[in-house]
């Protein structure tokens, strides 16, 4: 019997494969099943095409069995099977497809379609076989042929017998080494497993011998072991099924047997698109954060299938970031089976159904926001942030996509309100949306640079959160209304009259600059202020970086001290008894001005949450004061 060699590109594209291109050994077992599903599928269209044929469904199944001892793993199917020329052409030249073939010739009918390409795929058992074996029998034939390889050698192909038409591939396991357990492969919970995982939802019986263990009624052991042929795999995914045929307890079912979470799913999206790109979806948006949502451990994805033929656990490219907390499934007989079936990220197809998908997302949150707020705000209350990081991140490139589904505090509803919701109540002559940042409402409602903007009746945003005000910083504006801090330099309110003479300005102008000076490298400048009514001292910012975002970016690890700092402004309040205590002081005795300034300073970096630099040398001066 002569060894035919494989051709020279295919033997490196073999040695390629086995090492190198697919992640996990597991899927060789996907990979073969497909095939077997494929070979049945062909036994379908050809019924279809033959007056003497009838396709009885429950005669076509796929079995998969081990034998621990003679270290071989067999899996049979009862399709087609293929002559001695088909498996030369099939397995003898690798991403050679005689699926993709057969499915050039024949279009798709009853839902039936072609999963794998015949040839890369069966190639997979050599990563965890010494050799394999294939005995085979075409339908309609009276001889049946062995195909043998022991990888990139060659292979040969030899009558053989067989009662029945149909393919059985036999696997001779590898000796596990230090870096692979090739063991499991020999084990019978590991094989359900993988079935399970990769193969649950393929539309014929997959079946196994398994041991079960039944009641020994009169012997001496309670127990005995007994050998049960059982399907492991469910066959009919529920994204398949009719909306109209399920219910909330189905989905959530679904839910749970997915492992997608332990609470139960807010809400659920079931989508069947049927445009440039047919897909099946099921889409949940969990109630509760997952307990690693925000670490680095967490894997945002989506299961991607082929044709019911799981592709990949998590396929990140499916969903944007800022949905990373939606679970479920995605099933497209558009993506093909091949080599590139674990580097999809660069697949039109793809694209096109995440592009879908993220605007069916944006749409389901709308929906549970307008029609059940309830709902919305305990989503928001998990996964808010998320959505506010999606706005700041990339430059705000999706900022149009989410500012509608942001909340924020209300200063006047006492709860949370849309930017559409704050909008649609501003007086006329409001120019801009006001907010203000702190570590909680309670400090924010206390801060003194509120009470201009409450004294004008304006509305304000309360930001507790620390990436608010960033994300606010990437919107800009809102409908044609800036974003404005109250503590930014100027509020854009009307002018208060002022009724200071010039000698009284004077006097502010020289006090001022005496305190900057005192103050020379803590603070751009020292102003009288327009915004403070009954509070003595605050502290504003100029440009982009305000002083919350100042503490939250100092935060970061590895933050350097002087790499990010407001430009402070100190403002006094010149209506309140402090000032005339600062002008008499002034006056008199300059360094006890000096001792005023500094205990000024220090109680407005409190009021703003900063730390202060020496908390020795502020004690000993209150206790100057109180000599």
């Amino acid at each position: 019997m002569e060894k035919v060699q494989f051709q020279a590109e295919s033997k490196r594209l073999l040695e390629m494969m086995i090492h190198s291109i697919y992640t996990h050994r597991e899927i060789f077992l996907r990979e073969l099943i497909s095939n077997a599903s494929d070979a049945i599928d062909k036994m379908y269209y050809k019924a279809l095409t033959s007056n003497d044929l009838v396709f009885n469904k429950e005669d076509y199944f796929i079995k998969v069995s081990m034998d621990a001892d003679a270290r071989t793993l067999t899996i049979v199917d009862t399709g087609i099977g293929m002559n001695s020329e088909e498996l030369a052409a099939n397995l003898g030249v690798i991403a050679k497809s005689g699926s993709l073939a057969f499915k050039k010739n024949n279009e798709s009918k009853d839902g039936h379609d072609i999963i794998g390409q015949f040839g890369v795929g069966f190639y997979s058992a050599f990563m965890v076989a010494d050799s394999v074996t294939v005995i085979s029998k075409s339908h309609g034939s009276d001889q049946a042929y062995r195909w043998e390889s022991t990888g990139a050698d060659g292979y040969t192909i030899e009558p053989c017998e067989k009662d029945t038409f149909g393919t059985e591939i036999i696997l001779t396991i590898k000796e596990s080494t230090e870096e692979e357990n090739y063991e499991d492969y020999l084990k019978q919970y590991k094989l359900q497993n993988i079935i399970k995982k990769y193969s649950d939802f393929i539309r014929y019986p997959i079946k196994m011998d398994v041991t079960e263990q039944k009641p020994n009624e009169g012997a001496e052991t309670e127990f005995e072991d007994i050998i049960v042929e059982k399907t492991i795999n469910s066959m009919v995914p529920i994204w398949r099924k009719n909306k109209s045929e399920l219910t909330k307890e189905d989905y959530n079912q679904f839910y749970q047997e997915k492992h997608f979470g332990w609470d139960e799913p807010l809400t659920h999206m079931h989508i069947h698109a049927d445009g440039s790109v047919v897909y099946d979806a099921i889409l949940y948006i969990p109630e509760k954060t997952p307990y690693d949502f925000y670490s680095k451990e967490y894997e945002k994805g989506l299961e991607l299938y082929s044709s019911g033929v799981m592709i990949m656990e998590k396929c990140a490219d499916l969903i944007p970031d800022f949905f990373g907390f939606v679970k479920g499934i995605v099933d497209s007989e558009n993506l093909s089976l091949n080599i590139s079936r674990e580097m999809l990220q660069h697949d039109r197809q793809l694209k096109v159904i995440a592009k879908n998908i993220k605007t069916k997302i944006k749409n389901q949150l709308s929906t549970l926001l307008k029609n059940e707020r309830d709902k919305y705000e305990k989503f928001y209350e998990s996964f808010g942030r998320q959505l506010k990081f999606g706005v700041y991140n990339e430059f705000g490139t999706e900022k149009e996509v989410l500012q509608d589904l942001l909340l924020f505090y209300s200063s006047k509803d006492k709860k949370q309100i849309t930017l559409d919701e704050y909008i649609s109540r501003m007086p006329e002559e409001q120019k801009f949306i006001y907010y203000a940042s702190g570590d909680s409402i309670a400090r924010i409602e206390k801060m003194p640079q509120t009470e201009r903007v409450t004294d004008a009746g304006y509305e304000m945003l309360f930001l507790t959160d620390d990436i608010d005000e960033f994300a606010l910083k990437a919107l800009r504006n809102y409908k044609e209304k800036d974003f404005k801090s109250v503590s930014s330099g100027d509020l854009g309110l009307p002018e208060i009259e002022d009724t200071t003479d010039e000698k009284e300005k004077d006097e502010q102008t020289e006090l001022f600059s005496f305190l900057k000076t005192n103050l020379s490298g803590k603070v751009k400048d020292v102003r009288a202020s327009k915004r403070l009514k009954s509070h003595p001292v605050c502290l504003t910012s100029e440009g982009e970086l305000s002083i919350e975002m100042e503490k939250v970016l100092r935060a970061m690890p590895n933050a350097e001290k002087d790499m990010y700092e407001a430009s402070k402004i100190l403002e006094i309040n010149v209506n309140h008894p402090v000032y005339e205590t600062l002008k008499s002081s002034y006056a008199s005795d300059k360094d006890k001005c000096s001792l005023y300034t500094s205990l000024l300073y220090h109680q407005a970096l409190l009021i703003e949450g900063l730390p202060i630099a020496d908390p020795i040398e502020f004690s000993n001066d209150i206790c100057k004061i109180m000599k």
